[in-house]
C-alpha cells in the first residue's frame, strides 16, 4: 500500500510565516533602537566636549549673552570647522563644519566618526572668505531635538511672533556675525533656495521669492548688496524641507 500524506493546513503555515516575519521585524526594530540610542549618546557626549570651546559671558543687557569661540581648540578636534551657530528659541548651539561635498556629514559626527545623526554642516560651495551671498547650513531633523530637530519651532506662532528670536548668532574665525530673520516656511524638497552664486540683479529676485514664501511677513528690506544665512532640515519623511532665511546685519 502507498503512503498517505495528511493534507497541509494552509492556515497553520500562514500563521507560522506571519509569526516568523513578526519576530524578524521585532529584532530589526530592537537593533535599530539600540543603534539610535548609541549614536544619540555619542553625539550628546560630543556636544558637551565641543561646548568646552565656547565661553559665555553676561552683557549689560540681561537678555543677551556674549559668546567667544576658541577655534583653535575646535580645529584641533576637526580641522573642517568653519563657524559656530546659535538660534534662539531652539536647541541649536553647534560648531559648524564643511566638507568637500554635502553628503559626508549626513552620517559622520564632529569627530568624523560614523554616526547616523551626522552633524551640522555648511554647503560645500560656500567659501567663508567674505564673498558668500547665501551661506547654507544643513542638519538632520532628529527626534530627540538634537542637531536641527528643534528647527521646526520656527513654524510655531509662539516662535515667529517673538522678536527676541529674530537675531541669529553666527561666529566665524574672522568675525562675530548677526543675522536677522526675514523668512520661515516649509516647502517640498527642491534646490532653489540653496543657490549660492548669483549673476547681477539675480539676488534681489531670489530674496523676494524667499520673502513671499514666508508664513510671516517680517517686513525686512534686502538689497543686492546684502548677504543672507539659510538653515535647512528635512520633514515628513524627507518629502519637505523646513527653512529659515536671515539677512546679515551690517555693524
Amino acid at each position: 500500500m502507498g503512503k498517505h500524506f495528511k493534507p497541509t493546513n494552509n492556515k497553520v503555515v500562514i500563521l507560522s510565516m506571519l509569526r516568523t516575519l513578526f519576530l524578524i521585524m521585532l529584532v530589526i526594530s530592537i537593533v535599530y533602537i539600540i543603534k539610535w540610542y548609541i549614536y544619540s549618546k555619542q553625539n550628546t557626549v560630543l556636544e558637551d566636549k565641543v561646548s568646552e570651546a565656547i565661553l559665555v559671558e553676561n552683557t549689560e543687557n540681561e537678555k543677551e549673552m556674549q559668546y567667544t569661540v576658541d577655534f583653535e581648540k575646535l580645529k584641533n578636534m576637526n580641522e573642517e570647522t568653519v563657524g559656530w551657530l546659535k538660534v534662539k528659541g531652539t536647541n541649536i548651539e553647534y560648531a559648524i563644519v564643511k566638507s568637500s561635498d554635502n553628503s559626508y556629514y549626513l552620517n559622520h559626527n564632529f569627530e568624523k566618526k560614523y554616526n547616523s545623526g551626522g552633524w551640522i554642516f555648511a554647503d560645500y560651495k560656500n567659501k567663508f572668505d567674505g564673498t558668500d551671498k547665501n551661506i547654507v547650513i544643513y542638519g538632520h531633523n532628529m527626534k530627540d531635538n538634537s542637531m536641527f530637530g528643534s528647527l521646526k519651532n520656527i513654524l510655531d506662532e509662539e516662535w515667529y511672533n517673538n522678536e527676541e528670536n529674530y537675531i541669529i548668532g553666527f561666529i566665524t574665525e574672522k568675525e562675530q556675525q548677526k543675522y536677522q530673520v526675514f523668512s520661515v516656511y516649509k516647502i517640498e524638497n527642491e534646490d532653489y533656495y540653496i543657490d549660492t552664486e548669483f549673476k547681477k540683479n539675480e539676488f534681489s529676485k531670489f530674496t523676494d521669492t524667499l520673502k513671499k514664501r514666508s508664513i510671516k511677513d517680517f517686513d525686512l528690506e534686502i538689497t543686492e548688496e546684502d548677504s543672507i544665512l539659510t538653515l535647512s532640515t528635512c520633514a515628513d519623511n524627507n518629502k519637505y524641507r523646513i527653512v529659515l532665511h536671515a539677512k546679515k546685519i551690517k555693524e
